[in-house]
Order: structure tokens, then sequence, then C-alpha cells
């Protein structure tokens, strides 16, 4: 027991003599892996499906590292993902036109293992969740009447109503992977540039979303604005509700805003760029 507990004390003590702690920024860029169906794209001659991650795009980071010894060390970092516009719907036909797109706007936290292969080559893997932030989904939509239709409306043939509105959608908190390999070269004692290969694996289930703002507009064939704000946030569409709840379960008398949850992707792969900063040890500061 006593040669346990002088082992640890020694054990301890070392670590503490050798503790070094870092900062690191970076920012990079990300590509889908996941390559999930989004959405589909629809003409006359037929349609096809468009897949993708919301994980890619433009990502920023912020790292502290904890090492331990001159091999091992913990990291805790803090991102945010910018990401790139995805094809939910996009149709192109002769009486409608659609174009929807969704992105990420996302913040996330990691904490990882860090093992230096030598001075310069190094690897960390750990968790990764997301800690807030949204998809946003951006709708935009024209719709040709039928002649009967206009009529009614006391429209000429060939008026349209144009829509559009930004729907944002939240996820049940997620846990994913994290795994990067990368290489450091030092500019000075505290100063490092690096690169890293980096990879995301996470899905986000749906929770809920919300309509942000809507908007629709009849108007003549020529563009000419009829009836301005026809529908609004305040007056939707059937079949369109300002809230909705994304459940495992749903009864086909359901008449509630809820539909049937669903798994979307943000994995990816990516490349990143950026500067570290090295606070002095404490065995260097004794040394020194």
């Amino acid at each position: 027991m006593k040669k346990t507990i002088l082992f640890l004390g020694v054990l301890l003590l070392s670590t503490i003599s050798y503790a070094q702690f870092q900062i690191s920024a970076s920012t990079g860029y990300a590509i889908s892996s996941a390559g999930m169906k989004l959405g589909e794209e629809i003409d006359a001659s037929g349609t096809k499906n468009t897949y993708g991650s919301y994980g890619q795009g433009v990502n920023f980071q912020i790292r502290g590292t904890y090492f331990f010894n001159d091999t091992f060390g913990a990291d805790l970092s803090l991102g945010y993902l910018h990401g790139d516009d995805q094809t939910i719907s996009k149709v192109n036909l002769e009486n409608q036109q659609v174009d929807a797109i969704a992105r990420a706007r996302a913040f996330g936290a990691s904490a990882s293992v860090v093992y230096k292969f030598t001075n310069n080559i190094y690897g960390r893997f750990g968790a990764l969740i997301k800690i807030g932030g949204k998809t946003e989904a951006v709708v935009s939509s024209t719709t040709v009447f039928a002649d009967a239709e206009a009529t009614a409306l006391g429209l000429p043939s060939g008026s349209y109503s144009e829509t559009n509105y930004v729907e944002d959608f939240h996820g049940v908190f997620p846990l994913g992977f994290v795994a990067a390999f990368g290489y450091q070269y030092d500019l000075t004692k505290n100063f490092s540039l690096f690169v890293e290969a980096e990879y995301f694996g996470i899905s986000l289930k749906r929770k809920d979303s919300e309509i942000q703002s809507f908007n629709t507009d009849i108007l003549l064939p020529d563009g000419t604005v009829a009836v301005e704000g026809y529908y609004s946030l305040d007056n939707l569409p059937d079949g369109y509700d300002i809230k909705t709840e994304y459940v495992d379960e749903l009864a086909h008398t359901n008449t509630d805003s809820k539909e049937l949850a669903v798994k979307v992707p943000y994995s990816s792969f990516g490349l990143n760029f950026g500067v570290t900063y090295k606070f002095k040890s404490k065995e260097s500061s004794k040394i020194e």
C-alpha cells in the first residue's frame, strides 16, 4: 500500500513538474463525409436525389490543451460551423418553380485525448457534441394559378403566387466522434503553426422547428404585384404551422402540428490551419 501511494505521489509530482498548457485558434473547410439524401431535384424529364451533409462548410475553433508529459495531453475545444447551402428541393416545371436550401449555423464542443508521435506530429481523438445553433431552411417558390383558380380570384390567365419563407430547425443534443492528425511547426519557443486533417462523425435528431418569416404575394403575368402579403406569419396557408414538434410515434388521427422525427447528417472531413501559443511549463521555468 505504501509503495502504491509512493508511486502515485512520484507520478503526480513528475506530471506537475512538466505540466504545459497551450491555446490554439484555427479555421478550416470541411466537406461532406456522410453522403446521405437531403432532398430532390425535379424537372420535366424526371427526379434526381441530392446528397450531402450539413457539416460541410467553414469552421472556426478555439482549443485549450493541457499536456501531462511530453507525450499525452487532454484537449477541450469550442467551435462554430458556418455551413454551406444544401439543396433540399429544386423544382423546375412549367407551372411551378421551387428553390429550397438549408444550411447549418451551429456551435459545438469536443473533449479529446492528444498523443504526440514526435515533437511535430500529433493525433487526437475524443467525443463531440453540438451545444447550440440551428439548421436554417430558406425557401422560395412560384406557382402559376390554373385558369379556373385565376378567374375565381379575379385575375388574368398566367397570374401566379410567389412565396418566400425561412424556417429554423433545432435538434436534440447529439454525441459524436472527432479524430484529427496534424503537423505542428515551431516558430519560436511559444508560437507554432499547425495544419491538421479532421474527421467529425455526428448526426442530429430533429426536435422542433419554427417559421421565422413568411410572405406570399400574388402577381400578374407581367410581374406586377396584384396582392401584397396575401399570406403571412399571421395568416399561414393550409399545410403550414409556425411551430412543429418532431416525435418518434405519430397516431393516424393526429391533428396537432407534429411530424415524425428524422436524423440529419453533420459528418465531415476537414482541413484546418491555425496558430498555437504555448505557456511556459513549470519544468522550463525552473531551468530558466
